[in-house]
C-alpha cells in the first residue's frame, strides 16, 4: 500500500497513516487503503489495535481540502459517507482500538481519533474541528462523537468557534486519557495495547460491546445488554482458566480466545 502501513507484533496490530508530506491528510486514496486494512484485521489473532500517523508533526491534519474544494452537494455527501462508514467500522471492531495522536489531529484527524476506544497523545498534539471556517460542517462523525465524549455544550463551543486546543486542554475536557512526550507516545500505546491483549479476549470484546451498546439505550435496557454479555463469557475455556487460576493462587497459563 502507498499510504497505510500495517504490522503485527504478537497480539498487537499497528496501523500507521503514512503521508507525511501532506501531514497525513485523508484523501480518497488514503481512506480506501485504511478501509482495506481495517477490513483485513484478523480479530481472532490481533487482540488490540493501535492507530497513529507517520512522523512527529501530525496524526492526521484533516481531510484533503484540495480534493473537497470542488465537490458538488451529492459528491460531498458521498465523501462524508465514505469517511463515516470507515470510521464506524473502526468504532465497531470487536477488539479495542487505541489512537496514538502524535501532533495535529484536526478535522478528519480528530474524527478518526474519536472513532477509537482510547485516545492518548503527545505533548505537542493539537485537536480541533475547523470546518466552519471553511464553510462546511464536520463530515466524518465530528458533530456526533465530540458531543458524546466531552458534553454537547463543549462540543458546540469547539465546533462553532473552530478553535484548536492543545494537549493539556484536551486532557482537561476528557478528549484524551493521557499525555506523553513525543518519543514516549508510541511505546506507551504499545505497552497499553499489550496489557489489554494479555487479558481474556472474549471478556475484553464483550466489555467493549457492552459499553458501546449500552450507551445507546436507557439504563434498564443497558443492564440487560450487560447481563447477556456477562453470561456469554461463561463455559468458555478462558473463564474456566481465569477463575481456576485465581482459586488455585497461580498465574493464568494462557487465555486462548475460546
Amino acid at each position: 500500500m502507498e499510504f497505510i502501513k500495517y504490522e503485527v507484533d504478537g497480539a498487537v496490530g499497528l496501523i500507521t497513516i503514512d503521508r507525511p508530506k501532506a501531514l497525513n491528510a485523508l484523501n480518497s486514496a488514503v481512506l480506501a487503503e485504511l478501509d482495506e486494512v481495517i477490513t483485513a484485521v484478523d480479530c481472532a489473532a490481533v487482540r488490540c489495535l493501535v492507530i497513529t500517523g507517520a512522523g512527529d508533526k501530525s496524526f492526521v491534519a484533516g481531510a484533503d481540502i484540495g480534493e473537497m474544494s470542488s465537490l458538488t452537494k451529492v459528491e460531498g455527501e458521498a465523501f462524508g459517507k465514505k469517511g463515516n462508514d470507515i470510521f464506524r467500522k473502526i468504532e465497531t471492531l470487536p477488539i479495542p482500538v487505541i489512537a496514538a495522536v502524535n501532533g495535529f489531529a484536526l478535522g478528519g484527524g480528530c474524527e478518526l481519533s474519536m472513532s477509537c476506544d482510547i485516545r492518548i497523545c503527545s505533548d505537542n498534539a493539537v485537536f480541533g474541528q475547523p470546518e466552519v471556517g471553511l464553510g462546511i460542517t464536520p463530515g466524518f462523525g465530528g458533530t456526533q462523537r465530540l458531543a458524546r465524549l466531552v458534553s454537547p455544550g463543549m462540543a458546540k463551543q469547539l465546533i462553532f468557534t473552530a478553535r484548536n486546543i492543545k494537549a493539556e486542554e484536551a486532557l482537561r475536557i476528557g478528549l484524551v486519557n493521557a499525555i506523553y512526550l513525543q518519543a514516549e507516545l508510541l511505546p506507551e500505546a504499545k505497552k497499553m495495547a499489550a496489557a489489554i491483549a494479555k487479558n481474556a479476549p472474549i471478556a475484553v470484546r464483550n466489555c467493549k460491546k457492552a459499553i458501546n451498546d449500552g450507551l445507546q439505550v436507557d439504563m434498564d435496557k443497558a443492564i440487560v445488554v450487560e447481563e447477556k454479555l456477562f453470561g456469554d463469557c461463561f463455559e468458555s475455556y478462558d473463564q474456566k482458566e481465569g477463575m481456576a487460576a485465581f482459586l488455585e493462587k497461580r498465574k493464568v497459563e494462557a487465555f486462548l480466545n475460546k
